[in-house]
């Protein structure tokens, strides 16, 4: 890929952050955190310097440690304790004392938090993206554009638009209550709880997070076991933002454990936001209906990419191959099914073969890699998997990218970008989840074909629909059942946080992000009052008035009753 393709994009991001910053008031102070064992600068002790090797198979929680480590290179982080149900719920019991005094603050107290965070993110957003990137492989381009920009969007939308949408709104009381007022309010519910993915340690915190504070909530967020070095870094810049503006002690926690960790965190907390698989989700949906807690739900999705014959052909295949190779396919909002149109499809597979052949993948802080590593260990196994089984079944391999220079141990860590074309909905390419850097591409014949083919999934969360039409690319669109469409373009939705983010079907429920996402952190009031107090009150008219010979009658047969007994 051409190499001044990541140096755009990182200019790009630059000039956004410098923009931010700009309209960052003066006043807002500067935080210290302390990354001095976070930054790689090649003097590590010799206990933290050698290369880890993880047990296959399941982390059991008796482990009673959570390991860390950098999947490019198989150097050993340090690890984390795994906490305990008992200390779990302690940890909900701090920050539920804690935000009974947050849920009185101010929003003006909580808008100056926001702003320190926001000036701390663009000030050392080299430093958030680099431990992102050696938690978990990604390149400093995709942290930039997946950690920094969607969290700084998010930030500057609560600053502009958040009391607004959590003021009281006014309804219409209707014709017979005209003489009322009516309302809706909303309230913290008190200490939400996370458990949130690997894919984007920085962003997956602050996400949540940043909706539960603003709305006035505590929130307990339980990093991923594949990301908890970052996660506890990332905690650390919290931590002193909310000192700087005098917030409670633990009105944020993050803890770090396994399936037992997050078990009891579900069983003690008000509201719980799950990112993860389907099948754990089902789990959380369970355990939630012991204390009937509101949940929501983002279980990743199988997107679909559609491509009509009226477009134009180079910008789509550049557009397509990011959407597949973003922090390298690991992303719960990227492309995974491409449908191309028949007149173009030899075309098309032509063009992203050319480019996909150019990429290269390496260890992402040698910053000469197009893409960076597998997270986890053993996905790469499940990723040829799946190759296999769509060419045993008549697809065709047309491109793999290449690997750069690899550890010896980490090179199972990696997997070639790949483009399959002859692929149909009978392999299972096309219907589990990927979260890998692989392009199957499926050609169709009409419209109504391709909405076919579309909703063929038990997924639902997203889709993208290029074409010269704007019209006929909408229609398409809008036939989709899925929770987020975006119309020639790829994942921009995220990057307008003013809307919902979620989807249906096994993509779960709920939404984050938004309105939505805001107002679902609240207790939602329904309150009715007097319009003209005390001038018009309520009266019971007289003929339905309870007479009062009528319940002195029945107080005397209760008395007669009881006296029988």
């Amino acid at each position: 890929m051409a190499f001044w393709w990541p140096i755009i994009v990182l200019a790009f991001a630059y000039a956004i952050c410098r923009f931010l910053l700009m309209l960052i008031p003066p006043n807002v102070p500067s935080i210290d955190v302390d990354a001095s064992d976070v930054l790689d600068d090649g003097n590590q002790t010799q206990e933290n310097s050698f290369i880890y090797i993880p047990p296959r198979g399941r982390t059991q929680q008796s482990d009673r440690k959570v390991q860390c480590y950098e999947p490019a290179t198989m150097k050993y982080l340090g690890f984390f304790p795994a906490l305990t149900p008992a200390e779990v719920e302690e940890r909900v019991t701090q920050a539920r004392k804690a935000q009974k005094i947050w849920a009185k603050s101010s929003f003006k107290q909580r808008r100056q938090f926001l702003r320190i965070l926001l000036k701390y993110i663009i000030e050392h957003q080299e430093l958030i993206c680099e431990v992102s990137s050696r938690d978990t492989g990604k390149t400093m381009v995709d942290a930039s554009l997946g950690e920094i920009m969607t969290t700084c969007e998010k930030i500057t939308w609560l600053l502009s638009e958040g009391e607004k949408w959590l003021r009281p709104e006014y309804r219409s009381s209707g014709r017979s209550m005209l003489h009322k007022k009516s309302k809706v309010e909303f309230h913290p519910l008190g200490v939400i709880g996370a458990i949130v993915s690997w894919n984007y340690p920085f962003h997956n915190i602050f996400n949540p997070m940043l909706a539960a504070v603003f709305s006035g909530n505590g929130v307990v967020i339980k990093v991923s076991e594949h990301a908890s070095w970052s996660g506890c870094f990332y905690f650390r810049i919290i931590q002193a933002a909310l000192a700087a503006v005098g917030a409670p002690e633990n009105l944020v926690e993050v803890i770090t454990g396994f399936a037992e960790t997050g078990e009891a965190l579900v069983s003690s907390v008000d509201k719980i936001i799950f990112v993860g698989s389907p099948g754990v989700g089902k789990m959380i949906m369970a355990n939630a209906a012991e204390t009937l807690i509101p949940v929501t739900l983002e279980l990743g999705g199988k997107d679909a990419f559609i491509v009509c014959e009226d477009v134009d052909i180079p910008h789509v295949a550049q557009v397509a191959v990011r959407a597949t190779l973003q922090s390298s396919g690991q992303n719960c909002a990227g492309a995974e099914r491409f449908y191309v149109h028949r007149d173009i499809y030899n075309s098309f597979v032509n063009q992203v073969t050319k480019i996909v052949k150019s990429v290269s993948a390496g260890p992402p802080l040698a910053a000469r890699y197009d893409m960076g590593a597998i997270c986890l260990q053993e996905h790469s196994e499940k990723l040829q998997h799946l190759v296999d089984d769509a060419v045993d079944k008549g697809a065709e391999i047309v491109a793999r990218g290449s690997f750069g220079h690899l550890s010896e141990g980490a090179v199972d860590q990696f997997f070639p970008p790949t483009v399959l074309k002859n692929v149909n909905h009978t392999m299972k390419l096309m219907q589990e989840e990927t979260f890998g850097p692989i392009m199957p591409i499926m050609k169709f014949n009409s419209d109504e074909e391709v909405v076919k083919l579309a909703n063929d999934s038990r997924y639902g969360l997203g889709c993208a629909v290029f074409s010269g039409s704007q019209r006929r690319a909408k229609e398409i669109a809008s036939q989709i059942h899925c929770g987020v469409a975006v119309v020639n373009d790829f994942a921009s939705t995220y990057m307008c946080q003013s809307l919902p983010f979620g989807g249906t079907k096994d993509s779960g429920f709920g939404r984050f992000a938004g309105v939505e996402g805001l107002r679902a952190c609240c207790l939602v009031k329904a309150v009715v009052e007097d319009r003209w107090w005390p001038y018009i009150k309520t009266k019971i008219p007289k003929p339905i008035q309870v007479r009062l010979t009528s319940l002195k009658l029945l107080n005397l047969m209760i008395i007669l009753l009881i006296c029988q007994d």
